[in-house]
């Protein structure tokens, strides 16, 4: 038992949980309690005057009903006006108990003889309803139940005092023996009023009373603490569901911010289908395709301008940087480049080294792109001369433009980068390269959408660009109108280098001019979420300072009214509570049929009906404490006659055998000890929680079962109606007259029959998750059967009980009040309604508890199913020791997220056959096609990273047809510096198998599409500096001399060939690899370098042959 009481919340939820959630579902409890009682005494002066009584006549019943319709219906004005319930919640139900208890005990002296079994169902239901009805705490309600009990015990104990001088001859006795004296027939005066002539000594009926009340407040407060565990459970579950639905609002927003800073809205919303898709299918897996082709996410559009800039002498001032400084200096710039390329509707594409290209254009057409690329790169330069003003570090900006139009969108399968391909492209690319320091080097057909918009000159072709000298078009330099402007203002304001002297470097004069454009963080939106309501408190702040003891429930305040004191999440928090107010389920509701309360999706119907049941035991435990109870009481008030010990025997065996069932998982380790074939006995209880169809005929039999043994006693009765009180020859002067007729019960047993029938009645709302409709049926069947027995079968035993009552009285009519079969009648009306409206509310609870536990569950899987995607997304950007850096509170600090390395391998491999291979044509569709091709050649290449052996391997990015990567980036700072150089350039070995294996797919590739692809690769290992740049789009790089050694490694090297550099081939020889000198070729910025190949037909001693192709 208990298990059925739930811990004690947080204090913050147990105060809201107290002032508000709980009070809120019990109130329209309490109205109906009103109006139950209102009722009921509306019916009893209705039945006394019906049944022909002179309501004049007795002025003390009149005027105890009266009075208490004038109590609860002044009690039902004052509950009906909720805002003011909740400061006098205590009071105004101590005020109904009283009125209650008052109203018990002048029907206890109203309308006849007293006796000891009078007004007990009536305090059984005032005992119960404290429990079931009244907004009282458990303690509150079990002092009320107790003390409702004492007082009726009390009063009744006193007043009907023990008198020695008399015999009762109602009490259970003993058969006369044939040599005792005959009864004695003597005069008894009138007494119209006071204790029963035959209640001298009522110990055993004040007994079997105490019996009842004690039965009455155990089911009470049985029936409570299931209610307040049913309500804090779905209280709580509401909470926790406003809690998951806040983190899938972050979630949401998380993985929205990062699709959208990797692609545009048009792309990611396909993208994410598939990530959805692969996440539903299996963690990584791919959707099976109808081809096999990977998927494609490319688009062609027309009327783009391209815009390719350069930083000049970025690549010297770099190397002087620390890396803190360099990665400052790259987000700051570039954070710089995407503020303007916003201002002028330009996307950013890509960054590659110091190099920065957007399109205007995309995703949505533009008339004025070619204008909006121009005015980016004019605004980009000039930035770039305040910079070099400021500071007198010697940079400057190279720009190229082109106008036509592009493939755009994503290839590969990992670290997705939107990017741009066509000619078109290429030509921009070619026209930042051919260009001018500080000036825009356009084309003719961007200076054609000008409409003459910017004066321009011709630009100067005698050292040009040979892919420019080959298409022979002209080119032209923009001219900034504001440029003259700028040089007339000079330097007034004073070069920063001459404020901070001259041996400050120029890196750190740079980073410290740019601090001052505060471009954002990568990822800031991650950084600063709003942190998820805790679970242990999850109740907002400002909605608990509400809820002070003075507030009130008005329900315009709530949530309406609070919507301009509290934030978003405190109006959405009241908005769930109020979902869970009691008197939804009379309105109608998007998950409910408010008549019949049957969920609207029928699989959540059929869900709910076959859920588990792991309670079912305990509401059997405690309907065999209702049986066991009538068992007390029917030995304490017969003879106890043996049919009826042997009836109540068996019974306690069927009892005993339903329990062993329930409660067989508890003996598992008892059965276990003993014979084999008794060990499947444990799994009867798992059968009992699980079977819906079983639980509901064990639950019918046992209601049914305690409803038979409540009026099994009715049985030892005599049917026929010949009460001898009512023989011609008993006259008033008779007194002290027993039961004798053979084989009977005393009449006493007859209102402790309806007793016990009340109690059968409180032992079917025992049972909280059966279906209303099966509880309507059986409350229907007892309450048929209950009024058919004792108002028509064997009325005649009430008459008899009264006249036996009334015996030498001048008035042999009692009241209404005092007479047991109408009294009996009219309390099983009440309490079939009153636990019809009980069963009502459970019925709305245990589906509203099971309704909001779906919720949770689903928005839980729903939670982590973003969860994994902003994961999966976060990885495909940056690496994955990285990610954690940048979500919620595992980021550590605000700084720029930079990672120096001793010993990173960085790989640079391309398909220089597809530039020639690609083309435009009405046949390709424009070059996408082509681009499908290369779309399989990356994804396959992306699916080695997923490899086991490859896991160290990281991929950087791709730059067209070339595929970059570096190993030795998952080792944590100054790591590799302890180790000895072999040990930390092992990673090497790594790169070199994964540039092999590359080879290998490229071959298959051109097995399946009949080319003859051929891979050239460089490798180069040795520093680098990593680091997380841009707000807008951020983006993981490396950079340093290794990088840029690697990436000439590439383009100078030769086809099927890996080039590495002595350094790096002097490395792989001490790992096993076999390499030979190319010899000393030339190579753009380091001037002349002896370069290797490594041999890939024996990469190491044994293994085998290996080509790139």
């Amino acid at each position: 038992m208990a298990r059925l009481f739930s811990p004690r919340p947080p204090p913050s939820e147990d105060l809201f949980y107290e002032t508000y959630y709980s009070l809120s579902q019990q109130y329209p409890l309490l109205l109906l309690l009103l109006v139950i009682v209102l009722f009921g005494l509306l019916a009893l002066l209705a039945v006394a005057w019906a049944s022909g009584r002179e309501l004049a006549s007795d002025p003390g019943f009149l005027t105890t009903m009266l009075c208490g319709l004038g109590g609860f219906s002044l009690l039902l004005g004052l509950a009906s006006r909720e805002q003011r319930l909740q400061r006098w919640t205590r009071p105004l139900s101590g005020l109904v108990w009283a009125a209650l208890l008052a109203l018990g005990h002048g029907f206890l002296f109203t309308g006849g003889v007293v006796s000891a079994w009078d007004q007990v169902s009536f305090f059984l239901f005032v005992i119960f309803t404290v429990y079931a009805m009244l907004p009282l705490g458990m303690r509150d309600a079990a002092a009320a139940g107790l003390a409702s009990s004492l007082s009726h015990l009390l009063v009744l104990g006193l007043y009907l005092g023990p008198q020695p001088d008399s015999q009762p001859a109602l009490l259970p006795q003993s058969p006369p023996q044939p040599s005792q004296r005959p009864i004695q027939l003597h005069t008894i005066a009138p007494r119209p009023r006071g204790p029963a002539p035959s209640e001298a000594d009522p110990s055993a009926q004040l007994a079997a009373n105490a019996v009842l009340f004690l039965c009455g407040n155990v089911a009470g407060a049985y029936h409570k603490a299931l209610m307040e565990r049913a309500l804090r459970a779905t209280f709580r579950e509401a909470l926790s569901s406003l809690h998951s639905r806040r983190r899938l609002d972050t979630e949401k927003k998380h993985q929205e911010h990062l699709l959208l800073s990797i692609l545009p809205a048009y792309l990611a919303r396909e993208m994410k289908a598939e990530i959805m898709a692969r996440l539903q299918a299996g963690q990584g897996s791919r959707p099976e395709s109808t081809n096999n082709f990977h998927s494609l996410y490319v688009k062609r559009h027309q009327g783009v301008s391209v815009l390719y800039a350069d930083i000049v002498g970025f690549t010297r001032l770099a190397s002087e940087c620390s890396p803190k400084e360099l990665v400052l200096m790259l987000n700051e710039l570039f954070g710089k480049f995407d503020q303007i390329a916003k201002e002028h509707e330009c996307m950013r594409i890509k960054i590659l080294g110091d190099c920065y290209y957007c399109v205007s254009g995309l995703p949505l057409s533009l008339p004025d792109h070619a204008i909006n690329c121009v005015r980016m790169g004019l605004d980009m330069c000039r930035a770039i001369r305040k910079l070099r003003a400021a500071t007198g570090v010697d940079i400057n900006m190279r720009v190229g433009v082109h106008s036509g139009s592009v493939l755009c969108g994503v290839i590969g399968l990992q670290k997705w980068q939107y990017d741009v391909w066509s000619h078109d492209v290429t030509l921009a690319n070619h026209m930042e390269a051919s260009g001018v320091p500080g000036r825009v080097h356009i084309t003719g057909a961007t200076l054609a959408l000008l409409a003459g918009a910017y004066a321009v000159e011709d630009a100067a072709m005698e050292h040009g660009d040979p892919y420019l000298r080959e298409l022979g078009e002209p080119t032209y330099l923009v001219i900034d109108p504001r440029a003259e402007e700028e040089d007339e203002k000079g330097t007034a304001g004073g070069l920063l280098s001459s404020l901070e002297g001259p041996k400050m470097r120029p890196s750190l004069l740079m980073t410290r001019y740019l601090e001052s454009w505060g471009a954002a963080k990568p990822f800031a939106h991650l950084s600063h979420v709003e942190s998820p309501v805790s679970t242990s408190t999850p109740l907002p702040e400002k909605a608990l300072s509400s809820f002070s003891p003075q507030w009130s429930l008005d329900r315009s305040r709530t949530p309406r009214g609070l919507d301009d004191e509290l934030d978003t999440g405190d109006a959405k928090f009241f908005q769930v509570i109020e979902q869970l107010n009691s008197q939804k389920q009379w309105k109608q509701s998007e998950d409910f049929n408010p008549l019949t309360l049957y969920f609207r999706e029928k699989e959540m119907e059929k869900e709910y009906r076959l859920s588990a049941l792991p309670a079912f035991k305990y509401y059997a435990a405690c309907t065999f404490l209702v049986f066991f109870s009538n068992f007390i009481i029917q030995m304490l008030v017969t003879n106890r006659p043996p049919a009826l010990t042997i009836t109540y025997s068996i019974t306690f065996l069927l009892f005993f055998l339903l329990l062993f069932v329930c409660f067989s998982e508890h003996l598992t380790k008892c059965v276990l000890k003993g014979p084999k074939m008794l060990h499947w006995l444990p799994t009867l209880s798992v059968l009992v929680a699980t079977r819906p169809g079983l639980r509901v005929a064990l639950g019918t039999a046992t209601i049914l079962l305690t409803f038979s043994m409540a009026i099994t006693s009715l049985v030892f009765l005599p049917a026929a109606s010949n009460c001898p009180f009512r023989a011609p020859n008993v006259s008033s002067t008779a007194s002290n007259l027993s039961w004798e007729l053979p084989g009977s019960l005393p009449l006493i047993s007859v209102p402790y029959s309806m007793h016990c029938c009340v109690l059968g009645f409180l032992s079917c709302s025992l049972f909280l998750h059966m279906s209303f409709e099966l509880k309507l049926l059986l409350l229907l069947l007892w309450l048929a059967t209950s009024c058919s027995l004792f108002l028509h079968s064997h009325a005649w035993l009430s008459d008899c009980l009264i006249a036996r009552l009334y015996l030498g009285t001048l008035d042999s009519r009692p009241g209404v009040l005092k007479e047991p079969k109408l009294m009996g009648a009219i309390s099983f009306f009440i309490f079939f309604f009153t636990l019809l409206v009980l069963a009502r509310q459970n019925e709305y609870y245990c589906r509203l508890d099971f309704l909001w536990k779906k919720k949770l569950r689903q928005e839980q899987e729903e939670t982590e199913t973003m969860e994994n995607l902003t994961r999966l997304l976060l990885e495909n950007v940056l690496p994955a020791h990285v990610a954690p850096q940048f979500i919620g509170q595992n980021r550590r600090n605000e700084d720029l997220y930079h990672q120096s390395y001793e010993c990173v391998c960085v790989l640079f491999a391309s398909v220089p056959d597809f530039k020639e291979f690609y083309s435009e044509s009405s046949i390709n569709h424009e070059g996408l096609e082509c681009l499908r091709l290369l779309n399989e050649i990356i994804a396959d290449f992306d699916e080695l990273l997923s490899k086991p052996k490859f896991s160290g391997v990281e991929k950087i990015k791709t730059i067209c047809s070339t595929y970059m990567a570096a190993t030795g980036l998952n080792a944590t700072s100054g790591q590799d510096a302890q180790q000895d150089a072999e040990q930390s350039c092992s990673h090497l070995g790594t790169m070199v198998e994964f540039a092999v294996a590359l080879g290998s797919k490229l071959d298959v590739i051109n097995k399946h599409s009949f080319n003859n692809f051929r891979l050239r690769v460089g490798l180069n290992h040795g520093p680098v500096v990593a680091g997380v740049i841009g707000a807008q789009k951020p983006q993981y790089d490396i950079w340093g001399n290794t990088v840029n050694v690697a990436s000439r490694m590439e383009s100078t090297g030769v086809l099927g060939k890996i080039q590495v550099t002595e350094e790096t081939a002097c490395a792989l020889q001490s790992l096993g690899y076999t390499c030979y000198s190319r010899g000393i070729i030339k190579v753009k910025g380091k001037g002349q370098l002896c370069t290797y190949f490594l041999n890939t037909d024996l990469t190491r001693t044994g293994p085998p042959s290996a080509t790139l192709g």
